[in-house]
Parts: structure tokens; C-alpha cells; sequence
């Protein structure tokens, strides 16, 4: 089944005329959003608790700061940007008990509406407008005239209108620029739950970490490893990016194609236990499992992102990554995020 995509002239800002977006939040999405709906002429208000740090980056930015409750009152579109883990405490604390009637709910992933943290009444419109792409991404294509693409998907339509303001909505946002494909609160959550846990950060990231333990422990230079797993696989990405695996295969010598096709690495036990850790996210087990270790502060949580912090990696990493010229604007890049967005981040705590 082919997917539908929406693009520029299939969306009316029209809808906002008159309306008020509430955007949750000023982490990385929430700054994004905030300020490209903002620059698309949409009258944005940003909710935030009032000891929140990020209440100062916002207001540097011109955008008007209220609490959440009180930005919830005025809004005719709210769009929880907080962290998962904190969203159905700020629903049920500051957002429900002040939400307009018919005010639509919205957010940038499916997690607490899919596994019903969050569950709003029938009279509210839901839905998603899903970036691919990091906030500060998502700000700097529509910086420059592009966009990112997004998925999209309504959950509620009470009223019939909830297209309508869902594609508006992704076009404020410059995502339109790109293109937005139609998907499913359940659709959107569950593959992303899937590429995270088994392809990109518990895939990718495990794969490097494991060759580089396995080239240095079989007494081979740490600079030498980290060359051969982590700065290769950019290029081998850009290519993928630019024409798919093929192209990536194609550009590849005859003897890495090959080692790549007779590789015994990546097998069918590896397809049996992503098809284990799909299941867990579909019936729920990991979104229940990480919801209550949350609620406990994060023991579980904080103990593994001690061990798995590798600070043998950390210490070879940067010193190589400076000896590359391409990696001088990619630095200013990180410098500059780090300077808004990078701080805002570490402010967003239960925003």
C-alpha cells in the first residue's frame, strides 16, 4: 500500500486565524516548534513551569511565557512537547482541568496517547504532527527555506475538522516544505519504539561499542578501532542517505561487498530477538517497564546510563574527530546548539 503525503498546497494556515497554539515545553522540539510556527504567523503561547530555566530562553527569543496552566486556558491547540515520562502528571495537573471546550490536543510523538497514560475526553480533537529530525534541525530547515518531513496522524475527530488543523499545523511548522505521511498513533509509536531499541541507538550503538572492545582487547590501538567502527560508518551512512544500500555497497571495495554479504554477525537469531523486543513494545511491557522505573526517579535508568557512559570510547573520540576538516562546522554546529538548545534541554526537566 502506497503512503499518502501531503505537501505545501494541501494544507490551509487559514485555520489559525484567530487561534492560539500552546506549545508544552521549550526542550529541543519545543523550541523548534515555538518559533517556526511563530515565524509562520500563527499566535503561539509557551507553557512552562515558572522556575523553568528555559522561561528566559523563550522570552529572549520574543515568545510570550505563561504557565502551563494559564497558556492551556487561552489555547485553541495545545502541543505537549514535554519528556514522555512527564507528560500524563502535567495533563492531569495543569492541562486537563483548564482546557477549552473542543481545544485540540497535539503531539510530536504517540507514546501516552498509544499506551493510554494519557487518555482525553471525546470532545477534544488529538493529534500528531511527528518530526523526523531533531529540533534543532527541524528550526534550521525552516531557517533556510526547506523543512523536515513529518509523520502525521489524528487520534480524535469529533468535530470532522481534525485534518484540517493537523496539516495546518505541519505546515506552520515548515514540515510541508518536505512532506508529511499519514500514519497511525499506534503505527508511529510502536515503529519508533522498534528503530531506537533495535536498529539505531540499541543496534548501531551496541554493534560499534562491541567491535571497538573486540579490536582492542585482541591488543590492536584504540585511534586504530575507532577509526574501523565509529568514523567509517559515517561515510558508509551519508552514503545510504544518498542512494540507499546499494550505493553504499557499490561504493565499497569488492572485498568489503563481500565480507559484507558472507558476514555471519547480523543472522536470524538477531531477527528472532527484534522480533522479542517488537512484541515487548507492542503489548505495552517495555512502556510499562520504563513508566514505573520514572516513577521511582530512574534507578534502573541512571544505573545503565553509568555503565554504558565508556569512557575508554569518550577519551579516543574526540581527539580523533579533531583531525578532520569537515567536522570544524559540524563542531560550530554542536557549539552553537549548545549555546540554546543544548541548554534549554537540560532545563526541561517535567516543563
Amino acid at each position: 500500500m502506497t503512503a499518502q503525503i501531503w505537501y505545501e498546497n494541501d494544507a490551509d494556515l487559514s485555520v489559525f486565524d484567530g487561534k492560539t497554539v500552546a506549545v508544552i515545553g521549550y526542550g529541543s522540539q519545543g523550541h523548534a516548534h515555538a518559533l517556526n510556527l511563530r515565524d509562520s504567523g500563527v499566535k503561539v503561547v509557551v507553557g512552562l513551569r515558572p522556575t523553568s530555566k528555559s522561561v528566559a530562553f523563550a522570552k529572549e527569543q520574543g515568545l510570550e511565557v505563561k504557565s502551563v496552566a494559564d497558556a492551556t486556558k487561552e489555547a485553541d491547540v495545545v502541543m505537549i512537547l514535554a519528556p514522555d515520562q512527564y507528560q500524563a502528571q502535567i495533563y492531569r495537573d495543569d492541562i486537563e482541568p483548564n482546557l477549552k471546550e473542543g481545544a485540540a490536543l497535539a503531539f510530536a510523538h504517540g507514546f501516552n496517547i498509544h499506551y493510554g497514560y494519557i487518555k482525553p475526553s471525546a470532545d477534544h480533537p488529538v493529534f500528531m504532527v511527528a518530526p523526523k529530525g531533531p529540533g534543532h534541525i527541524v528550526r534550521r530547515e525552516y531557517a533556510a527555506g526547506r523543512g523536515v518531513p513529518v509523520v502525521v496522524a489524528v487520534e480524535q475527530d469529533p468535530r470532522g475538522d481534525g485534518w484540517g488543523i493537523t496539516l495546518a499545523y505541519a505546515k506552520a511548522l515548515g514540515a510541508l516544505r518536505a512532506g508529511a505521511i499519514k500514519t497511525t498513533f499506534k503505527e508511529e509509536t510502536e515503529t519508533d519504539l522498534f528503530g531506537e531499541q533495535d536498529v539505531l541507538m540499541g543496534g548501531i550503538n551496541h554493534l560499534c561499542e562491541m567491535g571497538f572492545e573486540v579490536l582492542t582487547a585482541a591488543g590492536y590501538q584504540p585511534e586504530i578501532a575507532y577509526f574501523e567502527v565509529f568514523h567509517e560508518l559515517k561515510m558508509l551512512v551519508d552514503l545510504m542517505n544518498e542512494g540507499g544500500l546499494n550505493k553504499a555497497r557499490w561504493s565499497c571495495s569488492d572485498t568489503a561487498q563481500y565480507g559484507d554479504f558472507t558476514s555471519t554477525v547480523i543472522d536470524e537469531h538477531t531477527r528472532e530477538r527484534m522480533q522479542y523486543q517488537l512484541g515487548r513494545i507492542q503489548d505495552g511491557a517495555f512502556a510499562k517497564e520504563f513508566m514505573e522505573d520514572q516513577a521511582k526517579g530512574a534507578p534502573k535508568f541512571k544505573e545503565l546510563q553509568e555503565e554504558f557512559s565508556r569512557p575508554q570510547l569518550e577519551t579516543v573520540g574526540p581527539k580523533l574527530r579533531a583531525m578532520f576538516s569537515w567536522n570544524k562546522g559540524e563542531a560550530a554546529d554542536a557549539d552553537e546548539k549548545e549555546s540554546f538548545t543544548g541548554k534549554i534541554a537540560r532545563a526541561q526537566t517535567q516543563e
